[in-house]
């Protein structure tokens, strides 16, 4: 039976130093640096669940989202965010004009922000 010790997961940037910058400078994400240049850990918030954020050189962004970050209220994560130079992809036909795909309800999911890191990686803002 298949029975592993831990897990943790894992996406590829093109540019380690401007994950760092972007994910610990603009986030303020806790991220420690494994290998300079190369290799870095992001420590999800309200946990000690760790992500591992590697160098590519022929990295090619996800089309999925890799990171979701759970708040407590969408439309003052969206102003603070946009007051630090992050601002939402377009989310698409059913977006309000702030492009957040509200939920509405528990059964049509979380009111939902999607963006983009500077590796072009998508990662989405949620309120539950």
């Amino acid at each position: 039976m298949f029975q592993p010790t831990s897990a943790y997961s894992g996406f590829s940037v093109d540019d380690v130093d401007a994950a760092v910058a972007f994910y610990a400078g603009v986030l303020g994400i806790d991220v420690r640096v494994l290998v300079a240049g190369q290799m870095m850990q992001l420590r999800l918030p309200g946990s000690d669940v760790h992500v591992l954020v590697y160098g590519k050189p022929d990295h090619t962004p996800a089309a999925f989202t890799v990171l979701n970050f759970v708040v407590d209220d969408i439309d003052t994560a969206l102003d603070d965010l946009a007051a630090l130079g992050v601002h939402p992809t377009d989310g698409g036909q059913w977006a309000d004009e702030r492009q957040v795909l509200r939920g509405r309800s528990k059964d049509m999911g979380p009111d939902i922000a999607w963006f983009t890191d500077p590796a072009g990686n998508v990662f989405s803002v949620q309120q539950q």
